[in-house]
């Protein structure tokens, strides 16, 4: 929401205020039928007394709207400031968390796949959380060094092969988790785009009680092998 300037904004109440005044005034008139009183008729210090306590009602609650203005102005620049410092730190945990993924450790990629999860569960907002999540998919639609078997002499590679596979595997987890949750409720990525084109699923997903809707959904070229698609 824009905010008006401080000067416009209490012109306006100030206009709005005086309208207020007049608009009282008026009505007293009509009420208590001033029209009618005789050019030689005279106030007594009780009327005017009442008079003048009205006046300073008016004023009164003048100065009062004048001070709601401005304290709603200021919550929505502290609101606005909060934003802005929830999105400072959310860029700098996104990048931490993108470092991860890159990581020649299979740990400290499988640390950086729940930080990249954690902070679209936080982000400040849906445009963030979407960003987030398709970090997650590019992620697996990278290409990958195939299995190079059990033979003792590839024993290293097969368990390295193994220890990324499991980050996949987890990726692909999360994603059936989140997208389980009820749309509107805290870790839910109902309503958001999952871009899964080119992936290779090569495990037993369990994505039942999922909901794949509200966003665009991408499938296409995928591969499943190696297990089975609980839907």
């Amino acid at each position: 929401m824009r905010l008006w300037k401080v000067g416009r904004a209490l012109t306006v109440t100030f206009a709005a205020a005086v309208v207020v005044a007049g608009g009282v005034f008026y009505g007293l008139v009509v009420l208590l039928d001033f029209q009618e009183i005789e050019n030689s008729a005279k106030l007594d210090a009780k009327t005017l007394f009442d008079l003048v306590k009205l006046s300073f009602g008016v004023v009164a609650g003048a100065g009062a709207l004048v001070a709601l203005v401005v304290a709603y102005r200021r919550q929505r620049v502290d609101e606005a400031g909060a934003h802005r410092e929830a999105t400072r730190l959310h860029t700098e945990r996104f990048s931490q968390a993108v470092d991860k993924l890159g990581s020649a450790s299979p740990a400290v990629r499988l640390g950086g796949v729940h930080a990249l999860a954690g902070l679209a569960d936080d982000a400040p907002d849906d445009s963030l959380r979407q960003t987030c999540i398709d970090v997650l998919c590019a992620y697996l639609q990278l290409p990958f060094t195939p299995d190079p078997g059990s033979d003792p002499a590839h024993q290293e590679e097969h368990h390295r092969y193994l220890a990324f596979r499991k980050v996949r595997h987890t990726i692909l987890r999360l994603i059936g988790d989140h997208y389980r949750r009820p749309r509107g409720t805290h870790r839910s990525w109902q309503g958001c785009d999952l871009d899964l084109t080119g992936v290779t699923i090569d495990c037993s997903v369990d994505f039942g009680d999922a909901v794949f809707s509200g966003g665009e959904m991408l499938f296409g070229d995928a591969v499943f092998s190696g297990g089975a698609v609980a839907g």
